[in-house]
């Protein structure tokens, strides 16, 4: 099968070359190029903004049942094509073909559920102090959005902005990884065939620093998003701040697994490998902080280890695989480093701990366990397929140990105590609790962190929210 057709896509129209050069998008289970990916230089992001700003006028003018027609149109067209854009998608990102069709599915659903919420942007009516006047609180598009997105989910990185944008009334300039394009210009493919009006969408690829200093220095802009790490979205922060866009940051975690002894210890171990490997273990909720409670730590041992030893690694897009590699060649040593450094405080290495082959980028699922606090793992996002186990003794413990760190994205506790279940729950200072599930993110409910791993959600209600303003209006005379 042939690989995308890359370009821009500003205002409406396709651009097969950009002004800001070219960039080979490589294939990390095969290191072959799959393509050239034009770059956009400050005349495309000036088209971009430009076309961004007359898209709004028309798309926020449409009424929202005939906004949700076009989004259910676009779904359409994403379930018509779901076969071929999941196998590109497997192309350039490396995640085991399954997983890619169920990303897609996963975005499509998100899709349709902001076309359908859009419809639901509800005002209310304040009953007035004074005879003859009526208050009316009226919820609005916020304006053109600014958005960037990182490699890890193609599809729902990208649709949760772009469906959360239109579902709102807004148009959205997106800037999606530069190692991932073809998926989001499959999605724009899908609007573009729904009759998306022209400038409500736009596509472009860059040098992520030049884009992004370019698109939020600009007034054209009302509000930023952005998924990826969290220096960046500091950075990206102080950007906005300079022309005061609202602001959504999704940023990194470093999810904490904490499995008490009354637990189902054997379907939590496979359940928290089975999380820990999906997708190379490069999620930002990834659970990557397993704390077993003392008397049950060796028993759990046992059974992930035997569960990461189940995990087939392979290209992708070959039957049985369950993890694909890591998405460039710079994770390979990040990874190694993770070891080594835990190794050298101290840890044992339980399984893996290396690249495998020497052709694509593939490094086999690894256990640390007695993985003290000092070890780099235990303080920074690995974002891999690496899995710390340590101990705790007792739920005070767990549950300091849990908030130990600045981020507070997705956290995870397995117990059949329902007392203690909903004290975890209260306790654990995370955006996203699940308790005895690692299921955390459905396109109807809020998904975003606490304190260095962001602010504002996106699904739910919540989502649209985001791209929503509230206007007071006070009418005399009625």
């Amino acid at each position: 099968m042939a690989y995308a057709e890359l370009g821009l896509f500003i205002d409406g129209a396709w651009r097969r070359e950009g002004s800001g050069g070219a960039l080979p998008v490589i294939d990390p289970a095969t290191e072959e190029t799959l393509g050239a990916l034009p770059l956009a230089g400050p005349a495309d992001l000036d088209a971009a903004l430009a076309a961004a700003e007359k898209g709004f006028a028309a798309w926020r003018a449409t009424p929202a049942e005939a906004r949700q027609r076009v989004m259910e149109q676009a779904a359409q067209a994403l379930e018509a094509g779901r076969d071929a854009i999941a196998e590109n998608l497997t192309r350039e990102m490396g995640k085991p073909l399954a997983e890619a069709r169920m990303e897609l599915d996963f975005a499509i659903g998100v899709l349709r559920w902001y076309g359908e919420e859009g419809k639901r942007a509800y005002g209310r009516l304040v009953p007035s102090r004074v005879p003859g006047v009526r208050l009316s609180v009226v919820k609005e598009p916020v304006g053109p959005v600014a958005a960037f997105v990182a490699w890890n989910f193609p599809a729902v990185n990208v649709m949760r902005k772009v469906a959360g944008a239109l579902g709102a009334g807004c148009s959205i300039v997106i800037k999606p990884s530069e190692e991932t394009p073809a998926t989001a210009i499959a999605i724009a493919r899908a609007f573009e065939a729904a009759g998306l009006p022209a400038g409500a969408l736009n596509v472009v690829f860059g040098e992520p620093d030049a884009v992004s200093r370019h698109v939020l220095a600009s007034p054209v802009c009302k509000k930023l998003s952005f998924t990826g790490s969290v220096p960046v979205g500091k950075h990206l922060q102080k950007l906005a701040a300079e022309t005061l866009k609202r602001c959504t940051m999704e940023l990194g975690g470093h999810g904490p697994v904490l499995v008490f002894e009354d637990a189902d210890i054997e379907a939590a171990a496979k359940a928290a490998a089975a999380a820990k490997f999906r997708n190379a273990g490069q999620v930002c909720i990834s659970p990557t902080r397993f704390y077993v409670q003392e008397a049950a730590r060796g028993a759990f041992t046992e059974a992930f280890v035997e569960a990461a030893k189940a995990v087939r690694v392979g290209n992708g897009l070959e039957q049985g695989v369950g993890m694909g590699p890591l998405v460039g060649e710079r994770r390979l040593d990040v990874m190694q480093g993770f070891v080594d450094d835990a190794v050298k405080h101290g840890a044992k290495l339980a399984l893996g701990g290396e690249r495998l082959g020497n052709r694509g980028w593939f490094y086999a699922p690894t256990v640390l366990t007695d993985v003290p606090e000092t070890a780099r793992i235990m303080n920074e996002e690995p974002f891999g397929p690496v899995a710390p186990i340590a101990s705790f003794a007792d739920e005070a413990e767990a549950v300091a140990k849990a908030n130990r760190l600045p981020f507070g994205l997705a956290a995870y506790a397995f117990t059949r105590d329902g007392a203690r279940a909903a004290r975890l729950a209260d306790a654990i200072d995370s955006g996203l609790v699940g308790v005895n599930s690692f299921t955390v993110s459905l396109p109807e409910t809020p998904f975003g962190g606490v304190n260095d791993s962001g602010y504002g959600s996106e699904g739910g209600i919540e989502g649209l929210e985001a791209f929503l303003r509230t206007k007071l209006v006070s009418e005399t005379g009625v």
